[in-house]
This record gives structure tokens, C-alpha cells and sequence, in this order.
């Protein structure tokens, strides 16, 4: 007879339910391995759950799931303050993952802080800087070729400092993530504004800048202001022509690119486990269109059969044990609650222009007309980080071949980017990619390609009018093939194949007929009963791992002073301590202004490891309030219009600082650091808008520049381009405004602006000293002198005893070992504690502040 307990247990089988175990049966000290890739790096469930009690007595509340993952990996869970959009939390993440593009930026940048090693597992990823042109293997071949200094400095740098190194080829950064590293619970930051893709695992992943990745990097905690939650509770279950990829385009037309700003986006309810994981990733992935810091999924049985179809039942298993946690306390509340029926949830396109400009598919051709869209879509696009999964290729291939047992194909170009090797490969097996392309497909290689601008298309000319449509996540304005001209819109794969077999916008596949090769009317079947994982497994493809080796003390990171593509960073100017006075406005933006727009992609990720030749394509895309143009500025001192960098680089040729002001949600987008290095680099003192995309604002902080907001945005309208202004850069505190001053350029009187701004005592000492990486090498400096102060004051004593007792002083070193390091950072470092150990005697004799 059984036991209760095993009665217990036996009944969720016996309802076709899967039973979580209990932490008595997989106790949570267990070891399993965070990845399949590294060994000796744990998930520490037991050391959250530790964390979390701790805080969950002091809160003494229900907690939401995002919280729960937040405050078990908080450095001090008894004394941080804890208040939802005030508090500033120091985190300690469990990953850090990285793209080529950004990656060049943030490596040079711990390069600098001297360290020998990550302190924190790190991977990077080259997907960004592969040109789409040909397709798959030409296209590779070419990037490898041009890109090879790059490659080959990602790579030396990636085992010089123990970093895992995906080659170009492996995929999408996020879509390996997906597959290899992340896991229920755990907390990564990645430097892509797309990181958040791995909370379809459960996974707190957060989008960041270089500058915070080298914190982690380098052991430190990583700050993030405590977020706000919002709720989307899902209901229902969908069916027919919806897809996952149509819950965020729904989610992203409620709350606009700027309503998840300063919160986290937590999916719940029942209609949750009626999603696959790779569904859920999607939608987690394109929450960075609606601003929000990350997006995430409860822990479920999905998530437990990815893992296993990914060689980690392991981990699935040891998540079980800790399920009780990996989902919200009954009872916890949200700042803001969305509802969704996913049985009433049509299928939605989003565009153009912006992603959050929501349609359903029954309104859709009356928008098309209302608004003069061109109708004919020239090109059709599939794939990319946000739908390249197995379920995604699948439900393609499945409309793909309706319309091919129809004797048609696709009338639009038609392209297919895999999000990975294993994607690719798997698909090639199972018979979806040959589909794909006997469909009139080209498949490209397995990267970001047109996503993210590296597209060499010859289709249309720059400036005509045309219409695509893909499935990737994001649509700004020249972002696919930089034509500012191109109508961008942004579905599901089921949609793209739709409109990509009609050939143009007016069609509806829910209501609307096609003809077939004979002539005669026919639907399109939606795609049903597919597969979300490959029944036969995963087939990984060729192996495009470079694992670190374990003796790396023999290799040389080399950077030439004569490359256009990477330059060794120079340490920025601290604060002068002063107000700033009669500063030009260098540009007032109007409207939209992402990070495409501060710093571009495409043809300029070339030279995202080289902050001078970068800086030329500074603001080019922002459009001047003063002429209704791009790249065009007069310069206050001798009246001449230029572009942008080249004015820019005239005020700083004759010390001119310079300020910028904006419009809404300045820098929302990427989380390229670069729209933030350049205006540092150029001269810029501080950035004005009405507010901030999150990312960008923390980016400006870290590299020394002012993100400051205008109390009363209406104060934007004040402001005339040709004004001089003062910056009372003195009255920087925590919580109080500071004063800009405006001198009218039409005369008049001059009056003051009060300005906001969110930087904490931590931050403004990245200000003061004038960037958070020089407020780093300053500790480290400290650091050191304490060391050689101890050192010093120990072997002075020892000298002393052996003076008594008649012993020879011992030669010593007055600096502390640097063994292991390279012989250029001891040689740094030892000049920098010299010049430290000067400084410090010259204030003890009063020839110095001590400041």
C-alpha cells in the first residue's frame, strides 16, 4: 500500500501532470555545472534561497519573481536599502556574455583595469560584424577576411583573460546563451539590449553597457536601480495564425518603447504553460523594444524539456528542487497589471518606423491605405535572435511548403537568417531548411546580418520608398539597409511567409484567398501541431568553441598603434571642479533619437574597438530642431554649417565643452556604450532631454558625461539652438536639481532652467573623477599604496628587531608583486603608485589639497 507521501506523489502522473520534487529529495547544495562549457563554476541555489530568506524576513511581504532572482544575488541582503524604483542595488550576477561589436570596447577597457583574469564566467560572441551579401558560407568567408584583426584580438584576449569564445559562425549571442548558458533563477548581464532573451529560461538577463560588464569582470557589484514589476498575466490559449512573437507586438502597442522604463516585465498566469521556452524567449527578447530592463517567464515544465533537449536535464532536474522559488509568491503585487486572452489575441505587425506602433492583422490593410504605406513588399526576412528556433523554422516551412503544393513560391525576396550553428544544422537535417529555400529562400549566415544593419542591399535605391517585413525586433528608421526611405515592419515568421508569398501588404491570410498555379482560389492552412523541439534531439553542427587554456601565461594581446579598427583607451579628464559657463548647444534634437542615431551600425561596426574613428559617425542620424535635417549644425564660432563630429572636433580643437539636448527617451534602443564614449571623447559636458532610455542614461554616467532631465519638460521648448548656456556643474548632489542657465541668441534675458538628475554619492564620483573606470583605477591605486604602506611599515619593524639583534637589513622591494601580470600593466602600475606615493607626501607637507 502507498504512503501518503507516495500517494502524493503518484497523483500528478496519474492526471498526465509532471510532480516538481521536493528540496528534501535534491537538496539544494547539490553541484551541477552552470554550463556544459566550464568546469568549476556552480548554480548556487542554495546561497540564493539563503540570500532571499534573509531578505524576505525583512520585507516580510509576498514576492514577485523578478524580485526573488534580484535580491538572492544582492552583495549585502542585510543591509541594502530596498525600495522598488529608489533603491540602488549592488547585485553580484552570475554570468557576463558579450558580442564582438561591443565586446572589442569592454575588453579594452579591463585590459586597462590590469587584472590577469575574469573574476566572473564571461563568454563572447562574434555575430555582429558578418555583412549579409551573398549568403551563408561566402558571406562568412568574406567577414573572417575583413574582419581578421578584430577576430584575432577577440581571440588572444578571450584566452589571455579566461573568457569562453564563440567564432564566427557559432550564431546569434543570445540564441547560444539560450542553449548553453542560461538557467532558471540566475542572473546575467550581457552587453546587448537583447540580453533579456534568456528569461524565456527563467533568467534574470540584463541588457548593460562595457563599462558595467568590466565591473563584474573585475569582481566588483554591479549596480541597478531596483526596478519596478510589471505584471502580464496570459490567459487562454492561442491557436490558428497567432504566435508568441504576436503577445510582445501586442504588449509593446500598450505600453510604447518608453512604458517599461525602470521595470521588469514578469509573464504569469495560466496561459504561460501553454507557450514553448523558445516562445517565451522571443517574447522576452523584443521587451527591450518597450524599454523595460528585462522581461522574464516562471520556471515550468517547457522550460525543464528545452533543458533536457539541450544536454542539461541536470540542470532542469536541480531547478525542480528549487521550483518553489523560481516563480512569484501567491499573493505578490505589481506596480502596473496587463491582461491577456490569448484565445481572443490576434496576430499583429508593428510598424513602420518604430515597434511599438501595434496592428492587428483585422485593421491592418485600412492602416496600410490610411497612411500610404507602400503596399508592395519587396523583401521578406525570417530568422535573427527573436524567431530562429526550431518551432519558429518549422511553422515557416510548414506555410512554405501550402504554398509549394500550390505550384507557387514567394513573389517578395525571401530571407532566412538561422539564429544558430545548431539551429542551422538541425534544420538542414530535418528537411525545414531545403523547404525554405526550394521556396525561393536564401539562407545567410548564422549572425545578425540585416538585423542589425549589415545588409549590402542593391534592390532599391537609397531614398525610394519600399516596404519589408521581417521577424526580428526591432525597426528604427535606416536600421535593416540604412535607407531612411524603407518601411520597416516587424511579425511573427508566420506573417512574414504571408505577406512574403502575396506580395504585398493588402492581404489578410486569416480572410483573404491566393491563386494557385492553375488559376484557382485557395487559403493559406495556418501552421498546426508543430514540433517546438526536434523529435530526433539537437544536431550541434561543427564545433565553433574555443574554450581558454589553462596555462595562459604565455599570451601577448598585441594592439597596433597604426590599426583603423582597435585603439588602446585613454584615461578621460577629471572634473575641473567648476561651473561650466557660455557652453554652445552642439545640436537640439528633435524627436526620436536612439542609439542608431547617436552612434550607427552597420558599415561603421567596424570600427566599434576604435573610439577616434568611430566618433565620426556621432549624431549623424539625430535630426536638428534648428533645420529639420541630419548631420548638419552651425558651429557658434564662426557661423559655418558642418556635420555633426566635424563641429564637435572644432570646439574641442579650441577648448570649447559643448552640450546636447533631447527629446523623450533619449538612447533608447542598443546598449552600445559607444553613443556614449563618443560625445565624451569629442568634447560633450552633458546631455538634456525631457528623459532617458535606461541603458543610455547608466552608459553616460560610466564614461564621465552629466545625463540630466529638464524638471519640466516643457523647458525643451525654451531652449532655441543658437542659445549659449551655463552649467552649474558645482550643485551635483544626491537628489538636487542643478541650474542651467540660458543666454537667448535673439537677445533678451538670460534665465535659469532647473534640471533633474538620478546619480547616487557612488556616481558622482565617476563624474568628479571622471569616469567610473578612473574611480576604479583610483581604489585600485589606493589600494596598492595601502598595501606598500603595510609592507613598508612591516619590514621597517623587522629591520628594527634585526638591528638589535645585529642582523644585515635585508634588501627589499618597495612595491607590492605584481607577479603574473603583463610586463606593461607592472610597469603601469608602479608609475601610477609612485606618482601616488608623491602626491601623498606632497600633501603631508602642505604643497597640495588634499583632495
Amino acid at each position: 500500500m502507498l504512503s501518503a507521501r507516495a500517494a502524493a506523489r503518484q497523483l500528478p502522473r496519474a492526471l498526465g501532470r509532471r510532480a516538481f520534487a521536493t528540496p528534501a529529495d535534491t537538496p539544494l547544495n547539490k553541484k551541477v555545472e552552470m554550463t556544459n562549457w566550464e568546469s568549476g563554476h556552480y548554480i548556487n541555489y542554495a546561497k540564493m534561497n539563503e540570500n532571499l530568506n534573509i531578505v524576505r524576513g525583512r520585507l516580510n511581504r509576498p514576492l514577485t519573481y523578478a524580485e526573488k532572482i534580484l535580491y538572492s544575488h544582492l552583495d549585502d541582503p542585510h543591509g541594502q536599502e530596498i525600495e522598488r524604483g529608489k533603491s540602488y542595488l549592488k547585485l553580484r550576477p552570475d554570468r557576463v556574455a558579450c558580442q564582438d561589436a561591443t565586446a572589442q570596447m569592454a575588453i579594452l577597457q579591463f585590459m586597462s583595469a590590469g587584472m590577469p583574469s575574469v573574476a566572473t564566467p564571461t563568454t563572447v560572441h562574434c555575430d555582429h560584424l558578418i555583412e549579409a551579401q551573398i549568403g551563408g558560407e561566402k558571406d562568412l568567408q568574406r567577414a573572417k577576411d575583413i574582419n581578421k584583426e578584430v577576430y584575432d584580438f577577440l581571440s588572444s584576449s578571450c584566452a589571455k583573460y579566461n573568457i569562453g569564445f564563440w567564432k564566427p559562425g557559432s550564431g546569434i549571442i543570445h540564441q547560444i546563451v539560450l542553449e548553453n548558458y542560461a538557467f532558471p533563477g540566475g542572473l546575467m548581464i550581457g552587453t546587448d539590449s537583447h540580453t533579456p532573451n534568456a528569461g524565456g529560461l527563467g533568467m534574470a538577463a540584463i541588457g548593460v553597457g562595457g563599462a558595467d560588464a568590466v565591473d563584474v569582470m573585475a569582481n566588483l557589484p554591479w549596480e541597478l536601480k531596483a526596478p519596478k514589476v510589471i505584471g502580464v498575466k496570459l490567459t487562454g490559449k492561442m491557436s490558428g495564425w497567432t504566435s508568441p512573437k504576436d503577445i510582445i507586438c501586442k504588449v509593446a502597442g500598450i505600453l510604447t518603447v518608453k512604458g517599461g522604463t525602470g521595470a521588469i516585465v514578469e509573464y504569469h498566469g495560466p496561459g504561460v504553460n501553454t507557450l514553448s521556452c523558445t516562445g517565451m524567449g522571443t517574447i522576452c527578447n523584443m521587451g527591450a523594444e518597450i524599454g523595460a530592463t528585462t522581461s522574464l517567464f516562471p520556471f515550468n515544465d517547457r522550460m525543464h524539456d528545452y533543458l533536457v533537449a539541450t544536454k542539461r536535464k541536470q540542470i532542469g532536474d536541480f531547478a525542480r528542487s528549487y521550483a518553489a522559488e523560481l516563480r512569484e509568491d501567491e499573493g505578490a503585487e505589481y506596480d502596473e497589471l496587463i491582461e491577456i486572452n490569448l484565445d481572443e489575441l490576434e496576430p499583429h505587425i508593428n510598424g513602420p518606423f518604430t515597434p511599438d506602433l501595434a496592428t492587428p492583422i483585422s485593421k491592418f490593410k485600412e492602416a496600410v491605405k490610411a497612411n500610404k504605406w507602400p503596399e508592395e513588399v519587396k523583401v521578406g526576412l525570417i530568422g535573427s535572435c527573436t524567431n530562429s528556433s526550431y518551432e519558429d523554422m518549422s511553422r515557416a516551412a510548414a506555410i512554405a511548403q501550402d504554398a509549394l503544393d500550390h505550384g507557387i513560391k514567394a513573389k517578395a525576396q525571401f530571407v532566412v537568417t538561422p539564429g544558430s550553428e545548431q539551429i542551422r544544422a538541425t534544420i538542414e537535417r530535418d528537411g525545414q531548411m531545403k523547404t525554405l529555400e526550394d521556396f525561393g529562400g536564401v539562407v545567410l549566415a548564422n549572425a545578425c546580418g540585416p538585423c542589425i544593419g549589415q545588409w549590402d542591399r542593391r534592390d532599391v535605391k537609397k531614398g525610394d520608398p519600399n516596404t519589408i517585413i521581417s521577424s526580428y525586433n526591432r525597426n528604427f528608421t535606416g536600421r535593416n539597409d540604412a535607407n531612411p526611405a524603407t518601411h520597416s515592419f516587424v511579425t511573427s515568421p508566420d506573417m512574414v511567409l504571408a505577406m512574403t508569398i502575396a506580395g504585398t501588404l493588402d492581404f489578410n491570410p486569416l480572410t483573404d484567398t491566393l491563386k494557385d498555379k492553375d488559376g484557382n482560389d485557395f487559403k493559406l492552412t495556418a501552421p498546426s501541431n508543430i514540433n517546438a523541439l526536434p523529435p530526433r534531439g539537437y544536431d550541434p553542427g561543427q564545433d565553433t568553441f574555443q574554450a581558454p587554456p589553462e596555462d595562459r601565461s604565455s599570451i601577448q594581446v598585441a594592439v597596433s598603434p597604426e590599426s583603423d579598427r582597435l585603439q588602446i583607451l585613454q584615461p578621460f579628464d577629471a572634473w575641473n571642479k567648476k561651473d561650466a559657463m557660455d557652453l554652445p548647444i552642439l545640436i537640439k534634437a528633435q524627436g526620436k533619437t536612439t542609439t542608431d542615431h547617436i552612434s550607427m551600425a552597420g558599415p561603421w561596426l567596424k570600427y566599434r574597438g576604435h573610439l577616434d574613428n568611430i566618433s565620426n559617425n556621432m549624431l549623424i542620424g539625430a535630426i536638428n530642431s534648428a533645420n529639420g535635417e541630419a548631420n548638419k549644425v552651425k558651429n557658434s564660432t564662426n557661423g559655418d554649417w558642418d556635420a555633426v563630429p566635424a563641429t564637435a572636433r572644432d570646439y574641442k580643437s579650441k577648448g570649447i565643452k559643448w552640450v546636447v539636448i533631447g527629446d523623450w527617451n533619449y538612447g533608447e534602443g542598443s546598449s552600445r556604450e559607444h553613443a556614449a564614449l563618443e560625445p565624451r571623447h569629442l568634447g560633450g559636458l552633458a546631455i538634456i532631454t525631457r528623459s532617458f532610455a535606461r541603458i543610455h542614461e547608466t552608459n553616460l554616467k560610466k564614461q564621465g558625461m552629466l545625463p540630466l532631465t529638464f524638471s519640466n519638460p516643457e523647458d525643451y521648448d525654451k531652449i532655441q539652438p543658437d542659445d549659449k548656456v551655463d552649467l552649474m556643474c558645482t550643485q551635483i548632489a544626491v537628489g538636487k536639481p542643478m541650474t542651467l542657465k540660458v543666454h537667448p541668441a535673439a537677445g533678451g534675458e538670460a534665465f535659469d532652467v532647473e534640471l533633474s538628475h538620478t546619480y547616487n554619492e557612488g556616481q558622482i564620483e565617476w563624474f568628479k573623477n571622471g569616469s567610473a573606470l578612473n574611480t576604479m583605477a583610483k581604489a585600485h591605486a589606493n589600494k596598492l599604496v595601502a598595501m606598500a604602506k603595510s609592507k613598508n611599515s612591516s619590514q621597517h619593524n623587522q629591520s628594527k628587531k634585526a638591528h638589535r639583534n645585529g642582523i644585515k637589513k635585508p634588501k627589499t622591494n618597495r612595491y607590492p608583486s605584481l607577479k603574473g601580470t603583463d610586463p606593461k600593466f607592472r610597469r603601469n602600475h608602479r608609475h601610477a603608485l609612485h606618482g601616488t606615493m608623491k602626491a601623498l607626501k606632497e600633501v603631508k607637507e602642505g604643497k597640495r589639497d588634499a583632495a
